[in-house]
């Protein structure tokens, strides 16, 4: 996929799945909501998560954000990379409110969200994922299907 083609799937799509790697060695597998910050793949979770603990230990992870529900129209994004963490407050905030606006529209306000989850922002990390590789497939582009 062509770089605008990959950033309308980091756009449109609305889950990320996220692969850290555990101490065992074994892939841990969970889904996200998540934003992108000026082209970087972003989300926030709970500082104690075993996603972010696993991080802390190893910051190679692995996303992928996928679009389509038949075969013929699937279409992802996926992304090695290291985790770049942050559990600055502000940022913190600052992921809420774009995943909100995201998730919910322009119109969500900073008081909002502020007020929903503020309490929450000393216990959250915010993951920046700094890619070096990114691997995408559009199955509309398949010939036969």
């Amino acid at each position: 996929m062509t770089p605008d083609e990959i950033g309308a799937v980091l756009t449109d799509a609305t889950n990320l799945q996220v692969a850290t790697l555990g101490v065992d060695g074994f892939p841990h597998l969970t889904t996200l909501w998540f934003f992108v910050d000026h082209g970087i793949v972003t989300f926030r979770s709970f500082t104690k998560s075993q996603r972010i603990v696993n991080l802390m230990r190893e910051p190679k992870l692995t996303v992928l954000a996928e679009l389509g529900d038949d075969y013929s129209e699937l279409r992802g994004v996926m992304i090695q990379g290291t985790a770049e963490l942050s559990t600055d407050p502000e940022q913190v905030m600052r992921v809420y409110y774009e995943v909100a606006r995201k998730m919910e529209g322009p119109d969500v306000s900073t008081e909002a969200i502020e007020a929903g989850f503020g309490r929450f922002a000393t216990k959250n990390t915010v993951v920046r994922v700094i890619p070096h590789r990114i691997i995408s497939w559009d199955h509309r582009k398949l010939s036969g299907y």
